[in-house]
């Protein structure tokens, strides 16, 4: 396995810009020129920070399951919108720029984002093919489309509604937060259509932080687009789970307390658990014609 980091510069060098962590498996010589899905994972932390958590653990999970994956750490605050979308679209397009050399189908570019990272990944899906988006990074449509979406527990409603995460939205936005059109713009739910690729979404019912009202208002409106969408919705689990087992969970130890009354596993659930699992199968279902088939429908 290769391990690099390449900056990441929307618009050409001497802008701001993020990182992109590479993970690459080489193939074994009885794979000879295999082609594997590629994963870019943008973390969680409410626009404000990115969480460990939500990258390299997600990163070597998704390496294990046969594909090259990514972490790109996006500029937060106090960089606004839409500085990180336009780093995400160069992310997709020097990935598939790079496809033969790291191994990567280039028709199977999937974006992953938990917490404020879903939001971003959603972001891009909904406005890949927005001319603000294009001119901003210097690329095509073709080049930044991400093929299919894997959204953990989403940042999705910018509305003023309870549902908001307000915490993402100041952090986004900063001085324009009180602008409607642009919240209604970044509202993944008011954006949702033909053009979104393939979704696989999952939250939980007891997340206090960003409720699961924001995913069932996105499934509802993908799926009144017509875009495939598959949804899992737990029953246990507080907001950021992660990978919701051992690898990412948290321990706290109070001070003067043994270790016997550690609070520990608060991070975890064997239900939610099974996200990465189900979202192995679902990337193996999306076959190369099915992506085609999305894609030249929509650029027709």
């Amino acid at each position: 396995m290769r391990v690099l980091e390449i900056p990441v510069r929307p618009g050409g060098p001497g802008r701001g810009g993020g990182v992109l962590t590479c993970y690459i498996r080489d193939n074994l010589q009885f794979e000879r020129r295999r082609l594997r899905p590629a994963v870019i994972i943008c973390p969680g932390g409410a626009y404000a920070v990115c969480a460990e958590r939500e990258g390299e653990p997600y990163a070597l999970r998704f390496l294990d399951m046969g594909c090259q994956t990514f972490v790109l750490r996006y500029s937060v605050a106090p960089a606004r919108f839409p500085q990180a979308l336009l780093e995400l679209a160069e992310a997709v397009a020097a990935v598939r720029e790079r496809a033969g050399e790291w191994g990567v189908d280039p028709s199977k570019i999937l974006v992953c984002g938990s917490s404020a990272g879903g939001h971003l990944a959603g972001c891009l899906g909904v406005h890949w093919d927005k001319e603000f988006v294009q001119s901003g990074a210097g690329r095509t449509g073709a080049e930044i489309r991400p093929d299919g979406l894997i959204l953990c527990y989403p940042v999705v409603t910018m509305g003023r509604g309870e549902g908001a995460h307000q915490g993402s939205v100041e952090n986004l936005l900063g001085e324009r937060r009180e602008d409607d059109g642009l919240r209604e713009l970044l509202s993944l739910e008011r954006q949702a259509g033909p053009q979104v690729p393939p979704v696989f979404l999952w939250n939980t019912l007891e997340d206090g932080t960003v409720p699961p009202e924001n995913s069932l208002l996105l499934a509802g409106a993908l799926m009144r687009a017509g875009v495939s969408v598959e949804y899992h919705l737990f029953p246990l689990g507080r907001h950021a789970l992660a990978l919701a087992d051992e690898t990412t969970a948290l321990s706290s130890l109070p001070e003067g307390e043994s270790p016997e009354g550690a609070k520990t596993g608060e991070y975890m659930d064997p239900a939610a658990a099974m996200w990465t699992e189900l979202a192995a199968l679902w990337i193996r279902r999306l076959s190369r014609l099915t992506f085609r088939q999305i894609h030249t429908k929509m650029l027709d």
